[in-house]
């Protein structure tokens, strides 16, 4: 007997990734059904109740008519699409968390939701590491003035020159998979790494506030939880030494942006590379678009090719797990 999956893919967890990964676990097991969600070239946004998915609650809906699983990236599981999808048994989010998913509203229809943890955890590592050497030898800046035909020969005023990473603190506030690869690949600069999470027992772990005074660099890697929300304001960012730089490649809601640009703007930052906002994409006349030596990625640290990869074998290993019974993996419900 197969089961009907449907694959809700797009441009970067394509449907043929997905495909040949449910191919490759459970060959000959499922009758597979596409539908292609315009995330990227689409923002993502909140949806009903859930948050950072794509629009597509009519599409889905009928794509799920007779359907027992859905794999996607974006699809939003809202209670409405539960509502008009009795079929559905199972709902794999090939990302970090299934922010796209009513998990409660799932629970009660007796439909499992599991996630891929980790799926871009050396991506994200890495970008953090590119963020943070542009920010801090001023690459993006230096790069437009060289394209706009300008020699800016003052960069080299020691007034106006960055820190090495070379001997110096850094700080990293959350210490998960991508947490622990950048405090690896830290090392290799020879850094010295303190960590603030209070989930986890590691050496160089201490306090917040020891972290800030101690850390001449700054890397965010938290979950941005009620608890979280706001962590990084105005009077963290005056606890950190005079020059410092500040990265976030997490989420905007760690951080005061307004609290960033007045940092940034009176010298008490050397530098800022941010990877993600408190609204995105970033509105016309946000002060974070003229704000003086920040750099700037479009909530793309997770993006490289094995990410993609990665993702669509986790959930795929997830669905062969439910086809024989076993245990899922990465359960998000109970």
């Amino acid at each position: 007997m197969t089961t009907r999956v449907l694959v809700a893919g797009d441009h970067f967890v394509q449907n043929s990734l997905l495909v040949d990964a449910l191919r490759r676990e459970v060959p000959g097991e499922v009758d597979i059904r596409e539908l292609t969600l315009p995330w990227p070239v689409e923002p993502f946004g909140r949806v009903g109740e859930v948050d950072e998915a794509s629009d597509v609650e009519d599409e889905l809906i009928e794509a799920l008519r007779g359907v027992e699983v859905c794999v996607t990236q974006m699809a939003p599981l809202t209670k409405r699409v539960l509502d008009a999808s009795p079929d559905l048994r199972l709902f794999c989010v090939s990302r970090g968390g299934p922010v796209n998913a009513n998990l409660e509203a799932a629970a009660r229809a007796g439909v499992a939701v599991t996630y891929a943890p980790g799926r871009n955890a050396v991506a994200t590592a890495e970008h953090t590491l590119a963020m943070l050497l542009a920010a801090t030898r001023r690459i993006p800046q230096t790069h437009a003035d060289l394209a706009g035909g300008v020699w800016r020969g003052d960069y080299y005023k020691y007034d106006n020159v960055g820190p090495e990473l070379d001997g110096s603190t850094v700080g990293l506030i959350g210490y998960g998979a991508i947490g622990r690869r950048v405090a690896r690949m830290l090392e290799g600069f020879g850094a010295s790494v303190l960590v603030h999470d209070p989930y986890v027992d590691v050496h160089g772990k201490v306090g917040l506030e020891e972290l800030l005074r101690r850390s001449r660099f700054v890397s965010l890697h938290a979950r941005a939880t009620p608890e979280t929300a706001g962590m990084i304001g105005a009077a963290q960012l005056a606890a950190m030494p005079r020059g410092s730089v500040l990265v976030n490649c997490a989420r905007g809601a760690l951080l005061d942006y307004d609290a960033l640009c007045d940092a940034l703007d009176s010298g008490q930052l050397f530098g800022a590379a941010m990877d993600v906002f408190p609204e995105e994409p970033i509105p016309h006349g946000s002060r974070l678009l003229t704000t003086p030596n920040l750099v700037m990625t479009p909530h793309l640290a997770g993006a490289s090719k094995e990410t993609a990869m990665k993702a669509a074998a986790i959930v795929a290993a997830d669905v062969a797990r439910y086809i024989r019974g076993e245990p899922l993996a990465h359960p998000a419900t109970p």
